[in-house]
């Protein structure tokens, strides 16, 4: 079963989902919060497996609410939902730690297989949709990602990857899927996992999404 906190600070929008949710057999809503104050307080009492955020929220917004979340150390992780005109938080978003976001019309068996996806601790964010909003907001990438290296020469960060896993984590932040990379580059999908795993670690990225904003600030893409 899959426990959810919903955070948004319109009640019919949280009603809304509490009756997708709630139609699930594998799911259920363990709590709501209105602000990102409360969304913070009741993740760390009701360790959910999944908080799905809305950004914008009286006093404390889900941006400073997904950073205390996480910061906090537990196996809660966060889903934001956005509007395509609110497109410039997803990158503070998943800076913040969450695990992926889904625009708030999208539909709801897209809502909840990203939900599932979350749960087991993958990202949600569709290959086509990081690529174009990684696109938009490349340029507004903060300084840390030039940090602790002389222009020109190799970013630090990457230094523990080895020659496959920098290519591979140069394609997945074009957007490649497991699939595509497996197909393009004739190799094995669970070899591909592998590889994606060891790159995960080895780089000490949350996730996948965590990855591509790597692969973007260390100019493997751009």
């Amino acid at each position: 079963m899959t426990t959810v906190l919903i955070a948004d600070d319109q009640p019919l929008q949280r009603f809304g989902f509490r009756m997708l949710l709630e139609s699930q057999d594998d799911m259920t809503v363990v709590g709501e919060a209105a602000n990102g104050a409360d969304a913070a307080r009741m993740a760390a009492e009701l360790h959910p497996d999944v908080v799905l955020m809305d950004v914008r929220m009286p006093g404390l917004d889900g941006i400073e609410a997904t950073r205390r979340i996480v910061a906090g150390g537990g196996r809660s992780r966060v889903l934001i939902l956005t509007t395509f005109d609110l497109d410039e938080y997803a990158y503070s978003g998943l800076r913040a730690g969450a695990s992926g976001f889904l625009v708030k019309d999208v539909l709801p068996e897209e809502l909840l297989s990203g939900i599932r996806a979350v749960a087991t601790g993958d990202a949600v964010v569709a290959p086509s949709l990081t690529r174009r909003l990684l696109d938009a907001y490349v340029h507004h990438l903060p300084a840390a990602g030039t940090r602790d290296h002389t222009p020109g020469s190799p970013d630090p960060r990457l230094s523990p990857l080895t020659e496959r896993e920098t290519e591979i984590l140069c394609v997945m932040g074009q957007g490649w899927t497991n699939t595509e990379i497996a197909e393009r580059l004739h190799l094995a999908e669970s070899t591909v996992k592998t590889h994606v795993g060891r790159i995960l670690a080895k780089t000490g990225s949350r996730d996948r999404v965590q990855a591509v904003i790597l692969a973007y600030e260390t100019k493997l893409v751009g």
